[in-house]
């Protein structure tokens, strides 16, 4: 048998139904806008042209944040200094965090607006035998991957709450990611939930648990239905951009036989 790779990485493409600040724009260059290209800026005359060959192909991708489709957080993403020392930049992360025996845990079940606690967690671990290890990258399963490319997908989703984050991360767990659009509960509903309760301290609780301490989390992860609980790896290697808050992933399960 051979070594099965599952993509959970959401394709990076323009979305009609994506809000504005998502739509990815990429622009494709034909194979003969390079002939010219290489005609006039190299100086290769037509005559010295390879038989059977028009020019490369080029793409270009515009209006893409670093948050725009699957993707890691850096600590600097949640504030310039975690645990009082200064937060790292995307770039300085070290890729020992970035693979490991993955866990999936199967919050499924969690209603619109209604977060994730540490309950949950301990639930369906119990309920599949399984242990946090130190090292280990876990994906919590909520299935709202299904609504990307609607508008659906960033006002609607559960998320985790401050104490599930702060208990994985307590467990060892450096690296942890989720299926939906964000990490916490929507955007909206938080800052509107932030004002019912007259509550400073309520709004983006998970992301903030990084400031006091050092964890990654991956956003728009998709596809975590095809994944058992545990018994395999996870490679979530981020683009190398200096300073970054974050970056585009290619987020995989390795499944060994």
């Amino acid at each position: 048998m051979t070594t099965k790779i599952i993509d959970l990485s959401k394709p990076i493409q323009y979305n009609a139904g994506d809000p504005w600040f998502m739509r990815v724009k990429i622009k494709h260059k034909a194979h003969k806008k390079s002939h010219w290209l290489i005609r006039l800026a190299l100086n290769l005359p037509f005559r010295l042209f390879p038989k059977n060959w028009t020019g490369w192909a080029d793409d270009s991708i515009k209006n893409m944040g670093l948050h725009a489709t699957t993707h890691i957080d850096a600590p600097w993403h949640y504030g310039p200094v975690v645990e009082g020392k200064p937060a790292k930049t995307i770039d300085q992360i070290p890729l020992e965090w970035c693979y490991g025996d993955g866990i999936v845990i199967d919050c499924t079940h969690k209603e619109d607006f209604v977060a994730i606690t540490v309950d949950d967690l301990k639930k369906d671990l119990d309920k599949n035998g399984i242990t946090i290890q130190e090292g280990n990258i876990v994906l919590i399963r909520t299935d709202r991957d299904k609504m990307m490319g609607t508008p659906d997908f960033v006002e609607k989703g559960t998320g985790m709450s401050k104490e599930a984050t702060e208990w994985l991360i307590d467990q060892g767990v450096k690296v942890m990611g989720i299926d939906q659009w964000g990490w916490d509960l929507p955007l909206k509903y938080m800052a509107r939930k932030a004002r019912e309760l007259n509550d400073p301290e309520y709004f983006w609780e998970g992301h903030r648990v990084g400031i006091e301490k050092e964890y990654l989390h991956i956003e728009q992860l998709t596809n975590l239905a095809a994944l058992p609980p545990s018994g395999f790896k996870i490679s979530v290697f981020p683009l190398k951009i200096v300073g970054g808050s974050a970056a585009p992933a290619r987020v995989v399960a390795i499944m060994n036989p």
